[in-house]
Formats: structure tokens, C-alpha cells, sequence
């Protein structure tokens, strides 16, 4: 069986061969635990662990010393919010965010309400935006942190993260982004932001492994750690640290810096040949903004098909998705296009295609063609 042409980068990304390469010597002749200080295996270990948090700093414009590893976005999520409130812990607390946040942040926040935080989410307009004027409104006395994603996982919306920070400067409160689908895409700088989450299998990494940037020499309280047991990274993650992946993080934050301007490019000028080709046929219509949005990602919402059976026939040519792969496993509608205002109907037969490095002009030819004949078929046979 041949395999369908891969379209769904915002799920996950090939490890990058170069990165692969980086870190097989690490599952075999350089093992060692990075907290072996007495000895020549913990030694490498670590030191490969400290050019790899280089790595990773420079490619967001950060130090090293302000790079924690984790296990991944979700766990550095958790680990920004959830240490904050602990940091807090005994005051009333405030946090804003957004109807349109990945679930790794709704569902923390919606723990931490059972904790007794009171949390404000942002509503969007019909592109997915917030209304800067109603976030300044939403800033109480009591506010802790702004949590708002640099870029939407599934339409790519890109939201004005200077403009945020800079209210959120003012106002003296933490900034906190999930910026997994924005780094190794379009220049992501922590400059803008106190805490931000990010994930190596987004940029042609392994899996299992992110980190969390925390801002050094600040005023605003540190999250403190939520895993108890040994004080690694610096007191904020506990847990023997993933060397081999930590490498490949390193590899591939190296590279996506390098080559962000001409991936971008490329991946831009294919997407909108794939979306200026299906917006041809009626009926079709973009979810979300196409001005302010990442160079590689199309929301497509496709009028007189169910949603299920287009997306089952497409993906027997093109893998591709209906939203976040951490949502797909319900039937339910995208969370993020229900609060942009579709309704269920239009939710569920929306798709979304994300292209890649290694997309091709001929994988995006195939994939029109795929999706000109599954919608012309599902439509006759529905009587539309």
C-alpha cells in the first residue's frame, strides 16, 4: 500500500536525518547519566546537554541558563502555569487566556479554577483574533499571567505577541506563550514574552522532549517546580534528563534557525497554490485570518460534505487532519473554529493541511486533485 502524501506538519515532523545522526551515539557509547559528575560518562553527557540548551537559547534569542528541559509542550506548559499559581499559592490569583488556547493549556487552567484561580477567557472574532481593548479590560489588581499562544496550532493564526507584551509590561504581569508551532516557522524571540513552552518534534526533532524559557534576572516570581525528586535543571524540573533527545532538540533548533527564511518561503508559495487551487470549487472558505497567520498551515471549511467521510476519503491520498492531533481522537468540532463562530456542521467538515520542508510542488498537484475528486464525489452522492 502506497502512503498518502503527509500534509499534517502541525501534528508532528519527521526527525530531520542530521539530527537522527546527532544523537544515535547517545543511546550507545555515550550513555551516561548528565547528573554523573564523578566520571568521564556523566561528563559527555552533560556537556552534550549544555550545547544543546545553547543551541536551543540562540534559536529564540534567549540564554542558556533560561532553557529547562522537559519532556515535552505539555509538561512545560503545566510547568509555567501550574508553578506560578504554587508560586502564589495562599494569595487570590487571576489568569487570562484565550477560547482558542491548545487543550494543554485550557484543561490547566481549568484545574487550576478547581483550585480556586479565577480565569478569564478571551473571546475571538470571526479570523480568531482577541480584542487587545477587552484584554486590558480583563486586567485586574489580582492578575498573575497572560497566557496566549504565539501561533494558533490549527489556523495558523499569528497573534500581535510585541503588542501583548508590552500591556503586559505595563501592567506588571507574567506573559506566558505556547509558541510550539511557531518556532522553526517565522522568528520567534523571548524577548516578547516572560515564560514560553516549546516543543522539538514541531522542528524536525524527536519526540518526548521540549523545554520551558524562563527569564533570568527578573522582577516576576519563577514557577516553582512541580516534580519532586532530585532538583535537576537549575531546582525547576526534576527527572533524569532524556540525553539523546535533548541532543536532537539541540540539532534541530541549530538547523531550523539556519534555514527558517527559505523553508518559510517555500512552504508559504505551496500552501497558497494548494488553497487558491480548492477555493476554486464553491462552497469553499478559509477559517481564520490570511494576513496573520503561519506560512504553512490552511483551514479549509468545505460546504455540503460531512465532515468524517471527506476527512476518511482524503486520507486514503493525504494525510491530513480536522484540527489538533491531541483532539483528534473525539467526533467533536474544533474548539478553536466553534469559537471563531462556526457551528458544529461547518467545524466538523473543516480541514486543515500543513505543508513541510520536504513538501513538494507535485504533493500539493496530487492533493488538489485528491480533494477536487472527494468533494465532487461526496457532494453527488449526498444529492448536492
Amino acid at each position: 500500500m502506497k502512503a498518502p502524501i503527509y500534509l499534517d506538519y502541525n501534528a508532528t515532523t519527521p526527525c530531520h536525518p542530521e539530527v537522527l545522526e546527532e544523537m544515535l551515539p547517545f543511546f550507545t557509547k555515550h550513555f551516561g547519566n548528565a547528573a554523573s559528575k564523578h566520571h568521564p560518562y556523566g561528563w559527555i553527557a552533560e556537556e552534550a546537554v549544555e550545547l544543546a540548551r545553547a543551541r536551543v537559547a540562540q534559536a529564540i534569542g534567549a540564554k542558556p541558563k533560561e532553557i529547562i528541559f522537559t519532556s515535552g509542550a505539555t509538561e512545560a506548559i503545566n510547568q509555567a502555569i501550574k508553578g506560578t499559581y504554587f508560586n502564589f499559592e495562599g494569595e487570590r490569583q487571576h489568569y487570562i487566556t484565550c477560547l482558542t488556547e491548545h487543550k494543554a493549556v485550557l484543561d490547566t487552567f481549568q484545574t487550576l479554577e478547581s483550585w480556586g484561580a479565577e480565569v478569564t477567557y478571551l473571546p475571538v472574532n470571526g479570523k480568531g483574533e482577541i480584542d487587545l481593548s477587552i484584554l486590558q479590560a480583563s486586567l485586574r489588581p489580582h492578575t498573575k499571567m497572560i497566557a496566549l499562544m504565539w501561533a494558533n496550532n490549527e489556523t495558523g493564526l499569528i497573534h500581535p505577541m510585541d503588542e501583548i507584551f508590552a500591556i503586559a509590561e505595563r501592567h506588571g504581569v507574567i506573559l506566558f506563550t505556547d509558541a510550539v508551532q511557531g518556532v522553526g516557522k517565522i522568528p520567534v524571540t523571548t524577548s516578547h514574552c516572560h515564560l514560553m513552552a516549546l516543543s522539538a518534534h514541531k522542528f524536525y526533532g524527536p519526540k518526548g522532549v521540549g523545554a520551558l524559557f524562563i527569564r533570568h534576572n527578573d522582577t516576576f516570581a519563577k514557577p516553582k517546580q512541580i516534580l519532586d525528586g532530585g532538583n535537576h535543571e537549575k531546582g525547576f524540573r526534576s527527572g533524569t534528563l532524556n540525553v539523546p533527545g535533548i541532543v536532537g532538540m539541540g540539532k534541530a533548533a541549530e538547523i531550523a534557525r539556519k534555514s527558517i527564511g527559505s523553508n518559510s518561503t517555500q512552504m508559504e508559495e505551496l500552501r497558497n497554490s494548494l488553497e487558491n487551487a480548492i477555493c476554486q470549487l464553491p462552497g469553499i472558505s478559509i477559517n481564520g485570518s490570511v494576513s496573520h497567520r503561519l506560512p504553512h498551515v490552511s483551514n479549509l471549511a468545505f460546504e455540503g460534505v460531512q465532515g468524517e467521510d471527506l476527512l476518511f476519503q482524503l486520507n486514503k491520498t493525504i494525510a491530513c487532519s480536522s484540527g489538533s492531533a491531541c483532539s483528534s481522537i473525539t467526533p467533536k468540532a474544533s474548539h478553536v473554529l466553534k469559537a471563531m463562530g462556526l457551528s458544529d456542521e461547518q467545524g466538523k467538515a473543516s480541514i486543515r493541511f500543513s505543508l513541510g520542508w520536504s513538501t513538494t510542488k507535485e504533493d500539493i498537484e496530487i492533493a488538489i486533485q485528491a480533494v477536487r475528486e472527494c468533494v465532487e464525489k461526496l457532494r453527488v452522492s449526498s444529492g448536492q
